[in-house]
């Protein structure tokens, strides 16, 4: 099997046999990106010569018999908003000085250092992650690799497009409205958004308690890992969790036979694409079948796409103010948010985090009901670059065939895409996973389980 096409736990297992080296690794995966990224656009940002002298000094330890973490010597790429010393963070805009010195590591990016994982490069997001397709003034269009003439989806397209395309096993991004499942659904991999706070974020997020960090990897397993790494509190994030009482990779293989689940179509009340829907229909009838007990229920709250948009442009509007420039150089489409967001009350705001409050209570007791919860990943398949909704659509703003996703920022809780099929064009369609606040562990086990039932 070639280096590019194996899992993060398949490049480990090789290092401690012997039979691959993390140089041999990463310069795979260094020629891959050069042989694929002119086309699908994934990374702003590639710095060969850091990344083989971390895959040197990683095959130097793997040599002398012991391993610096779990995911020593295996190649990530990291959104270009996280923080990473030594390398700019553009987040995608011309408003952002890339002159400055750049001396911190965000969380995130600590965590992966510590852990002897090999950075590769920094991978692209809209303006400032604003959208759910990955295109900006300063980077251009991010491509998906199952069609390139499609959007990979955003706002972590390049993560999803580089883990597909065989650009390195692994990445992390965000997730503030589907940011990460979207993409993952749209590119054919897994994208985990954890439980708000679990792992934790600095600098603070515009859009608060909506945005989440969390791995994007070709399995479940390797998700688990990385969430290993990444999920232990940092003092720069007051909101951020204690350490969990058990370890993501001991628990994404446990039996979970004999839950109850509800599957939700569309949440009742969001339009789902035909070929889509039948998809998950089908995976979600074998699931029933294979022992996990299935309810068609949905949970209850009505569509809360006002309450989500006001915080949205509020919290872009909160950032760009500060951002010297940014009027001149900011994309139009959020420029138009920015506007929004400037009309916008702390009353509204108020009212809004109200909204997102109800939506979270019910869906808790709709948790003391039902386990989890089942839904299609996203309402459409990919589309046409260069547009933020469905040409011919007739809707507005990404928000509106997003619909699926951002709910559950609103409540702050878990939520998986795993890959489930694909429709007859060849575009990848996920299944979502949504467990309650902290259910993090039960919300992996049951996405490896879809996976163990695909083959």
């Amino acid at each position: 099997m070639e280096p590019t096409e194996m899992t993060a736990v398949e490049l480990v297992t090789a290092y401690g046999a012997g039979d691959l080296s993390p140089v041999e690794a990463t310069t795979a995966v260094l020629d891959r990106i050069e042989a694929r990224d002119g086309e699908l656009n994934a990374f702003c940002l590639v710095d060969a010569e850091t990344s083989l002298e971390q895959a040197a000094q990683s095959e130097a330890r793997w040599r002398a018999g012991y391993a610096k973490g779990l995911l020593d010597g295996v190649p990530v790429s990291i959104k270009d908003v996280f923080l990473t010393e030594g390398w700019p963070t553009l987040r995608g805009s011309r408003a952002v000085d890339p002159g400055g010195a750049w001396a911190e590591d965000s969380p995130v990016a600590s965590r992966l250092r510590a852990d002897g994982m090999v950075f590769v490069g920094k991978t692209t997001t809209p303006e400032l992650a604003w959208k759910a397709v990955t295109d900006s003034p300063l980077t251009g269009i991010t491509r998906n690799p199952a069609d390139p003439a499609l959007t990979a989806g955003g706002s972590s397209g390049g993560a999803a497009a580089a883990v597909a395309a065989g650009m390195g096993p692994c990445a992390v991004g965000t997730d503030g409205g589907g940011s990460i499942r979207i993409p993952a659904s749209f590119c054919g991999i897994v994208g985990f958004k954890p439980t708000y706070g679990r792992v934790p974020m600095y600098p603070a997020s515009p859009f608060g308690p909506l945005a989440h960090a969390g791995p994007m990897t070709r399995t479940v397993e390797d998700a688990a890992l990385l969430m290993d790494i990444i999920a232990l509190p940092d003092h720069r994030d007051p909101t951020s969790a204690e350490p969990p009482h058990l370890t993501f990779r001991g628990e994404f293989n446990r039996e979970v036979t004999g839950i109850h689940v509800a599957y939700s179509r569309d949440l009742g009340y969001v339009p789902v694409d035909d070929e889509v829907a039948r998809i998950v229909d089908d995976v979600v009838a074998r699931l029933d079948e294979a022992g996990i007990q299935v309810t068609a229920a949905d949970p209850g709250f009505t569509d809360p796409l006002e309450a989500f948009e006001t915080l949205w442009a509020s919290g872009a509007a909160t950032l760009l103010r500060r951002m010297p420039g940014a009027r001149e150089t900011v994309d139009p489409g959020l420029a138009r948010v920015w506007d929004a967001g400037e009309q916008i009350s702390a009353v509204d705001y108020l009212e809004a985090r109200a909204v997102a409050a109800s939506v979270g209570i019910a869906m808790g007791a709709f948790h003391e009901i039902h386990n989890l919860l089942l839904t299609p990943a996203v309402a459409v398949p990919p589309f046409a670059v260069g547009h933020e909704v469905p040409p011919g659509s007739g809707l507005r703003s990404w928000p509106q065939w997003a619909a699926l996703s951002f709910p559950f920022n609103l409540t702050q809780q878990p939520a998986i895409s795993v890959p489930v099929g694909r429709t007859a064009a060849g575009l990848p369609v996920g299944l979502q996973i949504v467990g309650p606040r902290h259910s993090d562990d039960l919300v992996l086990a049951v996405g490896r389980f879809v996976e163990w039932l695909l083959g």
